[in-house]
């Protein structure tokens, strides 16, 4: 027998749009992966469900709608209470587990986890406190006059940095199948003015990165960097700081004017840096690698 419950979840319809903006604008910087996939879905007019890039699912009890979840690449609650955490179980156990993580607000991602584990499990890694960061007005540190945008032209170059920051973040290769797709997010972010790096005369000859961070996610509001990487060779000698610093002064003047992060809480040291260029803690993340 089907649930109350059960029946409150389902998918977005265009006549929600104004509710699940509501919902989404409540936290720009909490909620700025799906408010960015909104914003490519209704870029045209319309609600191109293609162009969001995943399902939208509601929770909406007696036709009011008070939680969401994103499921595309990540599954990502947004203002999910007890009541929409067991709703959305009871529907995503019951199809085939297509996202690579869970992220999004510690709490809420952890207690879905718990209901999804039986089903969805094991995780390769759960990440239980990643703080949210985020920055507001001007770093506090001088920024890196090298670090700009990449170049369509330097996508082959910028790509190997890509490719060791996600293995070393992610634990696996974005490249086992080839790296075609991971090359297209890579080329991605490049045409849309969101990859950052300092590109130096290599001694052996050529060009090599040095620094990168990507801007991932952004609105009119908020935006969200991932992809933070130095040259390990290179390590501790401040270019992670004046890069940093270098890419928020870039992104607050050209995207959006707040710069958010999230952060493992054991990375003492990446943790440092941010504090050094001015972020502040906002909230707390938590992430299922699956």
């Amino acid at each position: 027998m089907t649930s109350a419950i059960e029946t409150a979840v389902r998918r977005v319809l265009p006549a929600d749009l104004p509710a699940v903006r509501a919902l989404v604008d409540r936290d720009p910087v909490v909620n700025v992966l799906v408010a960015n996939r909104l914003d490519q879905a209704t870029a045209r007019g319309s609600f191109d469900t293609f162009r969001l890039g995943g399902d939208l699912i509601a929770y909406a009890p007696g036709g009011r709608l008070e939680s969401l979840c994103f499921l595309g690449a990540n599954l990502v609650p947004v203002a999910a209470t007890e009541d929409a955490l067991d709703a959305f179980a009871n529907r995503l156990a019951r199809r085939v587990r297509l996202a690579a993580s869970l992220v999004g607000e510690a709490e809420a991602v952890l207690a879905l986890w718990d209901r999804l584990a039986p089903t969805w499990g094991p995780a390769r890694e759960v990440r239980t406190c990643q703080p949210l960061l985020a920055i507001d007005g001007p770093p506090r540190v001088a920024a890196d006059p090298y670090v700009r945008p990449v170049q369509l032209d330097e996508v082959d170059t910028l790509f190997p940095a890509s490719v060791a920051m996600f293995t070393e973040e992610v634990g696996v290769s974005p490249v086992t199948d080839g790296g075609a797709g991971y090359r297209a997010r890579v080329r991605e972010l490049v045409v849309s003015g969101c990859a950052f790096a300092r590109i130096d005369e290599h001694p052996g000859g050529g060009r090599a990165v040095v620094f990168k961070a990507d801007v991932g996610y952004a609105t009119s509001a908020a935006c969200q960097i991932q992809g933070v990487w130095v040259e390990p060779a290179l390590r501790g000698r401040g270019l992670g700081i004046a890069g940093m610093a270098a890419v928020v002064e870039q992104a607050r003047r050209t995207i959006a004017p707040v710069v958010s992060l999230y952060v493992n809480d054991f990375n003492r040291t990446a943790r440092a840096v941010y504090e050094r260029v001015g972020f502040q803690q906002v909230g707390t993340f938590a992430t299922v690698l699956l």
